[in-house]
């Protein structure tokens, strides 16, 4: 629970400075593997209250951090090491769970980054309604539940396949149905369309780090992802020509 609590404070603390624009980020150091990346490659951690490892998974929190790369063993690595408290340079307790508590916090990152999509008015559910999105052309990606039935995933992604050939935007199948539910403020989500628009981005970066952390590889993880604030993404969505303020579904993105 402490870190969950942490984690949900982190924008309520002023970001870094950014690199300029044009200028490549500032590299970071694995602690485990020492192979050096940018920060979107890499898990921050900051030392917590009573001396705990606290993942920082925004690069918000203030305080020396040491760097991790994006991968669970990774972390279960730097734990069984006790990599934190050399890094930190001083006493740190790493939970035996720190591994399992990051990948709860990147699927509940990506939930936030779909119901932002459905927010701007960018996601289509509904097999029917999501077929007829792929044939249209206008997706960014194509959404399963992880726990959903696998011939209604198969036809999806042959009509997928037909319509777009080679370049296929991502078939995404990370989270369960309730996450999808809870996301999209409606039951029974399996399978769903994601719009083209700039929220979706948001989700598409948060999809992608989970993957990667889970160990899917970098074929399976999705691309087309941006580093953007929500109200960014927002901004931009509704200033777009067709931005209506309602949900491929009919239903006002405020509902969400």
């Amino acid at each position: 629970m402490l870190v969950l609590t942490l984690e949900t404070k982190q924008d309520l603390v002023a970001p870094a400075a950014a690199p300029r624009k044009g200028e490549a980020p500032e590299e970071r150091t694995c602690i485990v593997t020492r192979q050096t990346g940018a920060p979107d490659e890499l898990i921050r951690f900051v030392l917590g209250p009573d001396q705990a490892v606290v993942p920082d998974l925004k690069r918000k929190l203030p305080g020396r951090g040491v760097w991790v790369g994006l991968s669970k063993a990774l972390v279960a690595q730097a734990v069984k090491k006790q990599l934190f408290s050399r890094g930190l340079r001083e006493k740190a307790y790493a939970s035996p769970d720190l591994p399992e508590l990051i990948e709860t916090l990147m699927r509940r990152d990506a939930a936030q980054g779909l119901a932002l999509a459905n927010k701007a008015g960018l996601v289509t559910t509904g097999f029917a309604k999501v077929e007829g999105a792929i044939a249209s052309g206008k997706i960014a990606a194509l959404i399963h539940a992880v726990d959903g039935a696998p011939d209604g995933k198969r036809k999806l992604r042959q009509a997928l396949r037909r319509r777009f050939g080679e370049h296929m935007p991502p078939d995404i199948d990370l989270l369960a149905t309730d996450e999808l539910d809870s996301a999209l403020g409606r039951g029974n989500v399996v399978h769903a369309a994601l719009g083209l628009g700039s929220a979706a981005k948001v989700f598409l970066a948060s999809a992608r780090r989970l993957a990667l952390y889970r160990g899917d590889g970098e074929a399976a993880a999705p691309v087309g992802g941006e580093d953007l604030t929500a109200a960014e993404a927002l901004e931009q969505d509704f200033e777009a020509d067709g931005a209506n303020g309602q949900d491929s579904n009919g239903r006002d993105s405020g509902d969400a």
